[in-house]
């Protein structure tokens, strides 16, 4: 990602998140925000915050199919079924990497990020749901990790991130 553009409020630039909670949000929002435009995202993204309890990680991962149903049906927020049926599974995994390794952080800090992260890329893919490495590699970018950009696995290079 290009540093001369203008870092949008969620993009932790020169620090990383304090809680898993924050790494859970930007996770979600990058699930979210696939396909989509990124003004479309920041116009609701209040609304997925409302929606998913502030991205409360063990909140969302007892969700069950009451939760599911209001949010396939909350108009305020995009209602694509998988990518909400991938923010509960990626809860559950969340609470599994802090039980394991004490914070997603540790978990995170735990990993070869040589080869511009290609192991951690992979590992982020086969854990977390609707996570490709497009998704994966925004996501840590948006978290602090000093990924560069890579144009074998972006085919353009966005214009504007808000």
């Amino acid at each position: 990602m290009s540093e001369e553009r203008t870092q949008p409020d969620w993009v932790y630039k020169d620090k990383r998140p304090e809680a898993d909670r924050e790494y859970f949000e930007n996770l979600a929002r990058c699930i979210f925000q696939a396909g989509l435009s990124w003004q479309l995202m920041t116009k609701k993204w209040p609304n997925f915050q409302r929606a998913f309890e502030n991205f409360d990680i063990a909140k969302v991962a007892a969700y069950g199919a009451e939760d599911i149903r209001r949010l396939s049906e909350d108009a305020s927020i995009i209602r694509n079924r998988q990518k909400i049926l991938s923010i509960i599974h990626n809860a559950r995994e969340f609470e599994r990497i802090a039980r394991e390794n004490g914070s997603f952080q540790a978990w995170l800090d735990s990993m070869d990020k040589s080869n511009n992260y290609d192991r951690v890329v992979k590992s982020l893919r086969s854990r977390f749901k609707r996570v490709g490495p497009g998704t994966a590699h925004i996501f840590l970018w948006s978290v602090g990790e000093k990924i560069e950009y890579d144009p074998t696995v972006h085919t353009r290079q966005p214009t504007k991130i808000v």
